[in-house]
Order: C-alpha cells, then structure tokens, then sequence
C-alpha cells in the first residue's frame, strides 16, 4: 500500500492497483534513466575537456609518492566523504595488493575539526591542518562542487604559499572562479550545474586516479 497525491487531496493506492502502480513505475523508470544519461553526459563532457589534466594529476600524484612525499585531501560534505574515500583508496589499496601509500584526509578528526572551527572560524578547519601537516614537496588536493568553499579556497592558497603542489576538483559550466583558479596548480572541472552529477563524476576520476597511480607505481 502506498499514499498519492490525487486532485481531491491524499488518497490510498494499493499495489494490486495495477494501473496506478505502472504509471508509477514508469515515472521511476523515467527518472532512473534521466539521471543515468545526464550522469553519462557529464562524464563525457568532463573527459573531452579534462583528459590531460587527469593524466597530469595522476602523474603529478605518482611523482609525489615516489619522492616519499603524501597526499593531503580535503572538502566539505559530499565531498569530505571522497577525501576519505580516496585516502582509503591510497593506504589501503584499489585493485593490487601493495606497499601502503601515505594519503591523509583532512576531514575525518572531528576533534581537531571542531576545536578549530570553535575557537577559530570554520573557514580555518583545513588551513591550519596543512600548516601542521604539510611539507614542500607533498600535493594538496582540495575537492569543491562549486569550487568557491572558502575553507577548502584559503587551505589551498595556504598549501601554495607553503610549496606543496595543490590541485582543485571543482564544478560548473563557467570557468572556476578567480580565487581558486589562482591557488591550483591544476585545476580538473566537470562542466556541469548539477551537484550531484559533479560528484558522480568526482567520484569516477578519483578512481581513475587510484588506478593509474597504482598501475604507475605496482602495476604493469
């Protein structure tokens, strides 16, 4: 049994319903396949506009690890989740077992994140974690859907002035904003205004990412 909405107000609709429920299941449907191809869109569009820069990412990554140096990641929400994801990905492994790779993710102590954010401002949660952590020679990845969080902005123009290499994954049909663009050293954008196809997308080349770096380093 299932509520709808009808024009006379909320009506009850049972499964046994049968023509109710295939207009229902067909506007499902409708919907899964939508997103499935505007997904697919804007991972065909990130990649026609991006594909260099993915690879020099990866490459930029791989030299850093084969230098002894570590990966530094960082964003908000659904992207504090990729930051930790990604680092998993890292220390861990992706798809060959190997050497544990030294990727930290700046988004996952929750005492230091909120002593600072008390004490402090939240714009600083990361700034101060790369000043504590960072070194000349390791690679900053800040991770924004509208490439415009300023905590992840200002952590990376700290991480610059300290000579880490930085890199941003960002979002939107306009070119990254000012602010950021300044502070990257390679900036990958997914041309689209969807948030949560920006990150679908996000998500995919992280694993690109951890995939090429692994082949480069354990792999053949």
């Amino acid at each position: 049994m299932i509520k709808a909405f009808s024009g006379s107000g909320l009506k009850t609709l049972f499964l046994f319903d049968t023509p109710s429920y295939l207009v229902i299941n067909e506007a499902m449907k409708t919907i899964i396949n939508t997103d499935l191809k505007q997904s697919i869109k804007a991972k065909e569009a990130f990649v026609r506009e991006s594909a260099d820069v993915i690879i020099a990412l990866a490459q930029q990554i791989t030299d850093t690890f084969k230098q002894g140096r570590k990966l530094l990641i960082f964003g908000n929400g659904g992207s504090a989740a990729d930051a930790q994801h990604m680092a998993a990905e890292f220390v861990n492994r992706f798809l060959i077992n190997r050497q544990p790779l030294p990727a930290i993710a700046l988004t996952t102590d929750t005492s230091v994140i909120t002593s600072i954010g008390n004490d402090f401002s939240y714009d600083m949660i990361f700034v101060k974690q790369v000043q504590a952590l960072g070194k000349p020679g390791d690679l900053a990845l800040g991770i924004s859907t509208s490439g415009t969080s300023p905590n992840v902005v200002k952590a990376l123009s700290v991480a610059k002035d300290l000579q880490l290499t930085t890199a941003a994954l960002t979002g939107g049909r306009r070119a990254p904003a000012a602010e950021i663009a300044i502070c990257s050293d390679l900036i990958l954008n997914v041309p689209s205004d969807e948030t949560p196809h920006i990150q679908e997308t996000h998500l995919w080349v992280e694993h690109v990412l951890c995939e090429i770096v692994e082949k480069e380093l354990f792999g053949k």
